[in-house]
């Protein structure tokens, strides 16, 4: 059997270059230098700590010591060194994963924030998810392929610093947007850009592959962009949750792959003033459940602010229990996250490489109080937008997680408009031309060549 590897190759018979082909270059370029990466964020699933990417920059802050944490990489250099796209915490919170554009899936230890793995992946990855036992990480990358990397030895024994990654499963040349393991990991859910959702039962056997679907989630008439799960006592499995480029949120049985409910965001998102939501940009960002609660926080495109979306179980009805705004700033969430504990909602607004200001990248965090346990399915205390004084963590978190405490209007306001035309044009198919098809091909880094 043949074998196969992935490296960069590079063209030096410029000489072949057609006056085109430079033209071309000079455009592939300038759109490289416009993608804009929308800033996100990961809590500790016991708020321990709090993660926030913004280009290829990882930052991350300690609460049990309130302090900065310092990464630790043995590979040498920066971490990552492009756009980090996916950031996530695994379930029992021993794990953290970040991967990007750089076509590396970091692995690391939240105990010593060392990395403890580094996987190279063949094209830029979209999406990442820990498995509940915390020995599985799945990444998809932009060809619509799942890989899975078996990590035994986490708890303590020495794992392979480079790990090899195998096909797990695919979305057929569909960008996949999103992953999660179902509350029991008796499934693994992927989105992808053409409507559809997967639901796929994880096998025993990890590196053999996943062959079974259990169903699809069929109903999104645009991309799917987010997927969160509802965990209830009543159900095991969870009740899966997703948003898309429809301005929907959706509510699904996975083993039948029925479509339970739809709240149309969008249209509850228009009917406020003008002041909290600018054009018709109502694709769903993100969503995050609360823990412990019947809760959904949806991140609207435009919206200053999150809509709070109730799941009545019974019932199987996702209604709006109310929009929480934040006054005063040009605050936009590109996304969220929660903790088991805390009873907090964190928001990111921000992005790299964006123009009009010299700043690389900027982001902002804010959180919201009032969900508390003692009140699962109702809003009993109003959630409130903390100032940035009665953050947990104070100046010293800001000043990790943004890059610095305070942040200037207009440079937010530019960091804003680009993160909105950003996530616009984030998940729109490409249409080239004949020639540029061509172009593209000819000039390809990662083909792979046989040994």
């Amino acid at each position: 059997m043949e074998e196969y590897r992935v490296e960069e190759c590079e063209h030096d018979d410029n000489n072949n270059k057609t006056e085109e082909d430079t033209q071309m270059v000079e455009s592939e370029q300038n759109n490289k230098d416009v993608e804009v990466a929308p800033a996100l964020i990961s809590v500790h699933p016991t708020q321990n700590s709090v993660a926030v990417a913004v280009g290829s920059d990882l930052r991350v802050f300690n609460f049990l010591e309130d302090c900065a944490v310092t990464l630790v990489d043995e590979s040498g250099g920066a971490s990552h060194n492009d756009s980090i796209r996916a950031i996530k915490y695994g379930a029992n919170g021993k794990l953290f994963v970040s991967a990007g554009d750089d076509k590396l899936v970091k692995v690391w230890s939240t105990e010593s924030w060392r990395c403890i793995s580094t996987v190279c992946s063949e094209k830029k990855v979209s999406a990442v998810a820990v498995g509940n036992d915390g020995f599985h990480v799945c990444f998809a990358d932009k060809f619509g392929v799942v890989w899975v990397v078996n990590l035994p030895g986490v708890d303590g024994a020495e794992v392979p610093l480079n790990k090899k990654a195998v096909p797990f499963l695919a979305h057929y040349c569909s960008i996949i947007t999103s992953l999660e393991f179902s509350p029991d990991g008796r499934f693994i859910i992927s989105a992808d850009r053409d409507f559809k959702i997967r639901v796929t039962i994880f096998p025993k056997k990890s590196l053999d592959g996943a062959h079974e679907i259990q169903s699809f989630c069929l109903g999104h008439m645009e991309f799917v962009s987010c997927l969160a799960f509802i965990c209830t006592s009543d159900c095991s499995q969870g009740i899966l949750v997703s948003g898309g480029g429809d301005s929907t949120v959706r509510m699904w049985d996975i083993i039948s792959g029925s479509l339970l409910d739809t709240c149309e965001v969008g249209a509850k998102a228009g009917q406020l003033n003008s002041d909290s939501i600018e054009g018709n940009c109502s694709t769903v960002t993100d969503i995050c459940t609360i823990p412990d609660c019947t809760l959904v926080a949806v991140a609207i495109q435009s919206l200053r602010g999150i809509m709070l979306l109730c799941c009545d179980i019974p019932s199987q009805t996702l209604s709006v229990a109310k929009v929480v705004l934040v006054v005063g700033e040009n605050f936009i969430p590109t996304s969220l996250g929660s903790s088991i504990s805390g009873g907090f909602l964190w928001m990111v607004t921000g992005a790299s490489k964006f123009r009009g200001t010299d700043l690389s990248s900027l982001s902002r965090v804010k959180v919201i109080s009032g969900f508390k346990k003692s009140s699962p399915d109702s809003l009993e205390q109003e959630p409130v937008v903390l100032a940035d004084t009665e953050i947990i963590g104070g100046a010293k978190l800001l000043e990790k997680l943004q890059g610095s405490i305070s942040i200037d209007e207009k440079v937010l306001l530019a960091a804003t408009d680009a993160v909105k035309t950003a996530m616009c044009n984030l998940l729109i198919k490409k249409q080239y031309s004949v020639e540029k098809r061509e172009f593209r091909k000819r000039t390809r880094n990662d083909k792979k060549i046989k040994q």
